[in-house]
């Protein structure tokens, strides 16, 4: 089974290579507004399958799609428009525990061997902030690294300096849980790097 990774997140790729997985990225189309009264881990289940769904896949492969938010209470932290709204984002992370959730979907289509299959998984972390100064904030704001990010911070990045705790998968937080992610992909067919080839 030939893996295909329907994002552009090059976070998404590294972590998958980091177990020895190679995959082809062809980005999922999505719209990633939340519905009214859509709840944050129903909106992150619906986009990874909306992804997954808008890449056609061929015989012998499997779709991978993942969405990430920072969940503060009810509110979904996506990427911040400009840099004060990274500012906001992260005075409202400083010194509170937030949840992030990612919604994975995997999709196999059908094949003259195999029936069309489809598996899916939702991941909870909770990550708990130092008590951010002004200082800290512009400090991090000015690198450029927040810009680009759900919630405003990569943990593996400089933002690292920020996180007093994890409970929870970490690899879910930088964007791809890994143990449920494989998990999917082993149900569909895809060969681990630790199993038979």
């Amino acid at each position: 089974m030939r893996l295909v990774l329907a994002s552009r997140s090059p976070r998404r790729r590294e972590l998958l290579a980091s177990v020895g997985l190679a995959c082809d990225v062809r980005p999922g189309e999505a719209d990633e507004s939340r519905l009214p009264g859509e709840r944050p881990a129903d909106y992150v289940r619906r986009v990874a399958r909306d992804k997954a769904s808008a890449v056609p896949g061929a015989a012998g492969e499997v779709v991978l799609a993942a969405d990430t938010a920072v969940v503060l209470g009810d509110d979904v932290l996506g990427k911040p428009a400009d840099a004060e709204d990274a500012r906001r984002m992260l005075r409202l992370l400083s010194g509170r525990t937030h949840s992030v959730l990612t919604g994975v979907h995997a999709r196999r289509p059908a094949a003259p061997d195999r029936e069309a299959a489809e598996a899916s998984a939702l991941v909870s972390s909770a990550v708990r902030f130092a008590t951010l100064s002004a200082e800290q904030v512009d400090w991090y704001v000015a690198s450029g690294e927040p810009l680009d990010k759900a919630g405003a911070y990569a943990i593996q990045g400089a933002a690292g300096a920020f996180v007093r705790g994890v409970a929870g998968s970490v690899s879910n937080v930088v964007g791809l849980p890994l143990a449920e992610t494989l998990s999917l992909l082993g149900k569909l067919g895809v060969a681990l790097p630790w199993g038979p080839r």
